[in-house]
């Protein structure tokens, strides 16, 4: 069939792309090929813009067991047995169908765990929405919600954490990133690289269907007019359960040579993929494939991408026993093609052959493009915001104004959305949503366990992309070792607009390098990642959000901290970040005012916080920890507080020169702990050994939160302006 002049702009190639393609083959591509090659050289499976920048990042260290190229990144816990984990968009699809978008979103990124042989242990998700006063925003958020909750409580592994942010940048475009972590023993660890001449190919789950068609190229094209709802996937958690046992048995008996999951660009990614990675070829035959649709074509095979389905690679004479374990699970097994050592991707339908093209073109030549990095006007003009504008609160005001914050959808409790997950089945978790800076799971067998947590203020990204990407990173690390892990390693997801223009392409670049620069001086490599660009509504970019994940270790789970104190407690500020309104939410939800420039981060005093936070966690004894990040430090007591039911009276003069930046200004490098008083001699002298700033803030007690100046809030209050932050209508029908 001869190419139509414009069809490879239907599968997000352009014209030079295109005579590329024509110039490596030589000759006209098949329409198989070129749906192939539209997919393998699309943004979301070739990272054309950002591979050259994410090569900068780093990404060894001497715990490091798998880095960046497979389909996650594992991290040695020193006791034989790794972490592994990664976190994915699912953004476009989430923006046409909520629901099945989010669901589908949780299953590919279990996959990409199991697959390499670790059992799936634990979810979280990052996510950011429009304003909810909008009907279609709260349609957004209630499915999209709805859709981790559904999947992941059928497939039976807990949501213990993430956040979510609300902006209208994001009216259109909501994110959705999912990230996964599992436990496998290190010598167990299974790559996805085809080998072994003559060995075959099976694909084995679902049946194959035309859902997903082209989901690669649709989340990759700078298209506000395109209509996408036919690409999204339709999930089935109870099959993904069945799939996720069944591979499991599998790779611990030593069944197969490689496994490989199907996500984007379906069969065609897998196959290319695994291929590469092994420097073979594969010969496969979609005849063999099992469909659920009469009538597909070859291209719909090749890119179809329906859920729940795996490839495996096998000697041939492990195929029977393959066989009888899948059926036990009720399960399905095809042997669609052979490991060849040709090179050649070749896909034939029965004798009739659509594909022969070396699997080097669809990966190693995969065009990249410098991302152009020139400052934004509007950095210009939010820079300009003077603090010194906004007229300072008076003592009498401190209430209603800390009240106002908590009940911000920034700030307030997200009970509402943890209560649809189920948080604790498999009984690893110790600390779920709420109960710490980061959610802390226990290793069944050993005395340690993990803490994980996924934070990006997207807002301080968009006022200085370098500096708001350092951010990210440090208050992921800050929340790990505030739930008292020592940090191993990141994964990342880059949710930026078009790199094409301005200013997603400075903004991509710039975050990149700050990413880049908090990893080096925090000595936490990244370990995997995604990148969804192209997010915007009639090319109006979202935020720039680098979401960042981190994963640490806790030698012993007994010396994990929580956001909690007990009566009689000191309270302490740890820490000497600087407050500034800048980029608060302070600033944007009481001013309506998004400017001004993020709180200086000191990544050298940072690092020296942490490594003395790490010291008093492994010190023994009850001890409670909080970050104080979004919304300042009234926020952060009000939430202990909260969270214990026990009050606090503040004592310490700390009040600056205006009580608004005083209480609700924001910063890095700023903690809270409480401890028994008979320690103050033992944290003091930590700080000083650690070079950090410590303030004596006042003492746990009572039912009310006292600042000075006020005369207390009661802890009902405070909690009521909490839980009603995320109370909406839930709008079941299409807004």
């Amino acid at each position: 069939m001869t190419i139509a002049e414009g069809q490879w702009r239907e599968v997000a190639l352009s014209d030079g792309e295109y005579a590329q393609i024509c110039e490596l083959l030589g000759r006209e591509p098949s329409e198989v090929e070129l749906g192939m090659f539209g997919a393998m050289w699309s943004e979301h499976c070739g990272y054309k813009h950002s591979r050259p920048l994410l090569k900068t990042l780093p990404t060894e260290a001497p715990w490091v067991v798998e880095g960046p190229g497979e389909n996650a990144g594992a991290v040695d816990l020193g006791n034989g047995y790794a972490a592994v984990f990664k976190v994915e968009s699912h953004n476009h699809p989430s923006a046409v169908e909520p629901y099945e978008g989010a669901a589908t979103g949780v299953g590919g990124i279990v996959r990409d765990i199991f697959t390499m042989g670790a059992r799936p242990i634990a979810l979280l998700d990052g996510l950011r929405f429009g304003p909810l006063d909008e009907a279609r925003n709260q349609y957004l958020y209630s499915n999209v919600v709805a859709g981790i909750g559904g999947y992941g409580n059928c497939l039976g592994v807990p949501t213990v954490g993430g956040e979510v942010f609300f902006d209208e940048s994001y009216n259109g475009n909501p994110l959705v990133n999912a990230m996964c972590i599992g436990i496998v023993p290190i010598d167990g660890i299974v790559r996805a690289a085809a080998s072994g001449v003559g060995n075959v190919i099976m694909l084995i789950g679902a049946e194959t269907g035309r859902d997903g068609l082209h989901g690669a190229t649709f989340s990759s094209v700078d298209d506000p007019e395109a209509s996408h709802r036919g690409v999204i996937q339709v999930g089935n958690p109870f099959l993904e359960k069945q799939l996720m046992e069944a591979c499991l048995e599998l790779l611990a008996q030593g069944s197969v040579v490689a496994m490989q999951d199907l996500g984007a660009a379906g069969l065609t990614s897998s196959i290319v993929e695994c291929a590469s990675r092994g420097e073979v070829g594969v010969d496969i035959d979609v005849a063999r494939v099992p469909r659920r649709e009469s009538g597909m074509t070859a291209y719909e095979i090749m890119l179809s991408e329906s859920q729940e389905r795996m490839v495996l690679v096998a000697t041939p004479d492990r195929v029977q026993e393959i066989t009888e374990v899948l059926n036990r699970w009720s399960l399905s097994a095809s042997v669609i093609g052979t490991v060849t050592d040709d090179g050649l991707i070749r896909v034939r339908d029965g004798e009739a052959v659509h594909v022969e093209v070396p699997v080097r073109y669809m990966i190693d030549e995969c065009p990249t493009y410098a991302v152009k990095a020139e400052e934004p006007d509007y950095l210009a003009e939010t820079r300009r915001f003077d603090q010194s504008d906004i007229h300072d609160i008076s003592p009498g005001a401190l209430k209603s104004t800390l009240t106002s914050l908590l009940s911000s959808p920034n700030i307030g409790t997200r009970r509402s959305i943890w209560e649809q997950y189920d948080h604790t089945i498999l009984t690893n978790t110790v600390f779920g949503p709420g109960a710490s800076d980061a959610a802390v799971l226990r290793q069944k067998g050993f005395p340690g366990g993990i803490a994980v947590s996924m934070d990006c203020n997207s807002r301080y990204v968009y006022l200085d992309p370098f500096e708001g990407a350092r951010h990210a990173v440090a208050e992921s690390a800050r929340n790990v070792v505030c739930a008292g892990a020592r940090p191993l390693g990141l994964t990342n997801c880059l949710n930026f607009g078009s790199p094409e223009r301005s200013p997603a392409n400075y903004q991509l670049v710039k975050a990149v390098e700050g990413l880049g620069d908090a990893c080096r001086a925090l000595n936490i490599p990244i370990v995997s990642g995604n990148v969804s660009l192209y997010n915007e509504t009639d090319q109006q970019p979202i935020y720039p959000t680098p979401m960042v994940a981190c994963v640490g270790v806790l030698e012993d789970i007994d010396s994990r901290m929580a956001i909690s104190w007990a009566e009689g407690d000191d309270i302490w500020l740890i820490g000497g970040g600087e407050p500034s309104l800048g980029g608060s939410e302070y600033l944007a939800h009481e001013h309506g005012i998004v400017a001004g420039v993020p709180p200086r981060l000191d990544i050298e005093a940072e690092l020296r916080m942490l490594q003395m936070l790490q010291v008093l966690a492994g010190s023994g004894g009850e001890i409670g920890a909080h970050d104080v990040s979004a919304g300042g430090l009234a926020v952060a007591l009000a939430e202990m507080a909260i969270t214990t039911g026990v009050g606090a009276t503040i004592e310490s003069d700390i009040v600056r020169e205006r009580l608004d930046i005083t209480w609700f200004g924001e910063s890095a490098t700023r903690v809270i702990v409480a401890i028994a008083p008979e320690r103050a001699e033992h944290i003091t002298l930590l700080a000083g050994e650690w070079d950090t700033p410590i303030v004596h803030l006042g003492q746990a007690g009572g039912d009310s939160l006292i600042l000075p100046g006020t005369e207390g809030m009661a802890i009902e209050e405070l909690r009521d302006a909490s839980e009603s932050a995320l109370k909406i209508k839930q709008a079941i029908e299409v807004a």
